[in-house]
């Protein structure tokens, strides 16, 4: 799955390798490999191209909705040097794409999901970059630059898959996070509780480092940083810089300055877009008052 995921979004979602490698959390050479070995089996097997039957459809629809959703978080955060922080190319089709599958199929629960947490994402973009070129945090962001519709969109849809009674799966626990966000016309209005156990669900579907380091952030904001910093610390995500920016976060409310800093400083040296990078040069400086 892992390999025709990351071949789909090289030959058909035009993403360059080191957009990819960077969405696996895998060396640009690794993942440079995985797809030239993955094209040169398809040669020598002489695998054809055919439209799936629509009894295989089924099958194959976890496939097509990571590739969406890894188009669309390209899009909303690039990570290649020099670009748009945020490409709103990738994001409206990545949307476009998601909406023509949920036509196809509506009865499908993580279609609708995944398209729900598209539009309460996509809902904040206008919010995301400082005018100055420098990422907004969603705690600092603008709500009042928030799209409403796209924000009623989305939560009807997170709604209507709370109705049907049906477990939810992952997409769809990542919508109804993100709900919990949107809902909140303030910061401090954000249900924590409500975040974490929403986590908690989504770690009993996939326990990957992504999804715990992402918990300890809300477990931050409910039980304090330093039970976070416990969880956080760890985690085998050394080479991604997100889980540096989090330490460094965590260490910082601790107090502890020198640890923060060197965390920022990983931070900034594995960051991908200039928006990122000033915003965590920042954070990094105002621990000196510089």
């Amino acid at each position: 799955m892992e390999i025709r995921v990351a071949l789909t979004l090289r030959m058909v979602g035009g993403l360059t390798v080191p957009e990819i490698a960077h969405a696996f959390l895998v060396q640009e050479s690794t993942m440079g490999q995985r797809i030239t070995r993955a094209k040169a089996k398809i040669k020598a097997a002489r695998i054809p191209y055919g439209v799936p039957l629509r009894a295989d459809i089924p099958a194959r629809v976890t496939g097509v909705l990571a590739v969406l959703y890894l188009i669309f978080n390209e899009g909303y955060l690039a990570s290649a040097p020099g670009k748009e922080a945020v490409r709103g190319d990738l994001t409206a089709e990545a949307i476009r794409l998601t909406r023509l599958v949920r036509a196809l199929l509506p009865a499908d629960g993580e279609v609708a999901g995944l398209l729900a947490l598209m539009l309460l994402t996509e809902a904040r973009r206008a919010a995301r970059v400082s005018a100055s070129g420098e990422l907004v945090t969603l705690g600092e962001q603008d709500r009042g630059a928030w799209d409403r519709q796209l924000i009623a969109e989305g939560h009807a849809l997170v709604r209507e898959r709370l109705a049907s009674g049906q477990a939810p799966g992952r997409y769809q626990i990542l919508a109804a996070i993100n709900a919990v966000h949107t809902a909140a016309r303030d910061v401090r209005d954000t249900d924590w509780s409500q975040v974490v156990t929403l986590y908690n669900q989504l770690l009993r579907l996939d326990p990957s480092p992504i999804v715990r380091l992402n918990r300890a952030i809300a477990v931050a904001e409910l039980d304090g940083p330093e039970v976070a910093l416990a969880e956080v610390d760890g985690l085998p995500l050394e080479g991604y810089h997100a889980f540096h920016a989090t330490r460094a976060d965590l260490l910082r409310r601790l107090g502890r300055s020198e640890q923060s800093r060197a965390a920022y400083d990983r931070a900034i040296d594995l960051a991908g877009n200039t928006a990122e990078t000033a915003y965590l040069i920042r954070r990094r400086d105002q621990l000196t008052g510089s």
